[in-house]
């Protein structure tokens, strides 16, 4: 186990598209404690394997800082099935620190996963928690948070403080 660098905006792995998981034995229960610690260790609410330099299709969530009845989600191949209730918010991201923007996000959401063990499971939510799974497929894709901006100049905004804890995806 291990806190992992995040890789940082332009990397140019973060724009890559990650690969299926087939494999569900060692090495993905490896990356998903690391993604576990280095969450654990930074300011955000999600995280996901490119953006420690692992091309895999593994996300992990945790929005129980804010919201103490919700779980740590751990998502495998994810794919959102329903998209519902669109609005504007305001959103960061681990690899790009300095920056926040207006990004045009669904405030709820249907996904299937699969477990860090291989078992399917389907789960609807809203608020963050569904703001950050978009958030965190869309790096799956190579896609980040700023490629979603209307307008790069009356949407993006430089952070005037370090990010809080637990605000960022």
């Amino acid at each position: 186990m291990a806190v992992r660098e995040i890789l940082l905006y332009p990397d140019p792995l973060l724009k890559q598209k990650c690969d299926l998981v087939t494999d569900f034995g060692a090495p993905l229960a490896e990356l998903v404690r690391d993604l576990r610690e280095t969450l654990a260790a930074s300011p955000g609410v999600g995280i996901a394997a490119p953006q420690i330099g692992v091309l895999q299709r593994v996300v992990l969530i945790d929005v129980t800082g804010k919201f103490p009845e919700r779980r740590q989600l751990v998502l495998v191949n994810p794919r959102i099935t329903t998209l519902e209730e669109y609005k504007i918010i305001r959103e960061g991201c681990l690899s790009i620190p300095e920056f926040t923007a207006n990004v045009r996000r669904a405030d709820k959401v249907v996904f299937e996963a699969l477990d860090e063990h291989g078992q399917p499971y389907a789960h609807r939510t809203d608020g963050l928690e569904a703001i950050a799974i978009q958030h965190e497929t869309d790096h799956l894709d190579g896609v980040l948070f700023l490629d979603r901006v209307a307008c790069l100049k009356t949407d993006v905004f430089r952070r005037k403080t370090k990010p809080s804890a637990r605000a960022q995806s």
